[in-house]
């Protein structure tokens, strides 16, 4: 028995769609790489972040979470302005925000150039560490904010469309040469 004139048409019309997906499918893929392996790689940096020193200083202790005993918020930042100069010459950073962690007994304040943070005790005001958080920078590269907060927009919107888009082609990859195997028996 022979394949009918309406399965070869099928055949032909599904081969066609496959040369066509194909060729979407590896030229999407091949861009699609680029901003996967970035995102992959620091992403795995982003998840270690807390357990590798180099990657985000360790949160210190301070000596006492009751914030009714804490100094003003100013007079940390005042500090540890004064603190990064001293330890790294740094004088004219402006700070970016100040984390409160008052289970640790402690305040980050960190800088907005350079990824500078400064620990201190919330009690007293000491400081406890001049560190930078190279996290800070390898998460920019992560989401793409490095370059603007719209290229963020469009590399992610981009990303995410087109994993959809490889997931779409790589199913009809894989499930249109079953249906033309299929087509392909005799008919009994």
């Amino acid at each position: 028995m022979s394949i009918t004139t309406s399965a070869k048409e099928k055949i032909s019309h599904l081969t066609g769609t496959l040369r066509d997906y194909r060729v979407y499918h590896r030229y999407l893929g091949l861009v699609l790489a680029v901003l996967v392996l970035i995102s992959s790689v620091t992403g795995i940096l982003l998840g270690w972040k807390k357990d590798v020193h180099l990657l985000q200083p360790p949160t210190q202790k301070g000596a006492t979470p009751d914030l009714k005993q804490w100094i003003s918020l100013s007079n940390m930042a005042t500090i540890a302005t004064a603190a990064l100069d001293s330890a790294q010459g740094i004088s004219t950073n402006p700070i970016d925000r100040i984390e409160a962690r008052p289970e640790k007994g402690i305040v980050k304040v960190l800088f907005l150039e350079g990824s500078w943070e400064v620990q201190l005790d919330g009690s007293n005001g000491k400081v406890l560490s001049v560190a930078q958080r190279h996290s800070d920078w390898i998460e920019k590269i992560h989401d793409g904010s490095i370059i603007s907060d719209f290229f963020k927009l469009i590399t992610m919107n981009v990303l995410g469309l087109g994993l959809l888009v490889l997931t779409f082609t790589g199913f009809t990859l894989w499930f249109y040469p079953k249906k033309i195997r299929k087509l392909k028996q005799p008919n009994p």
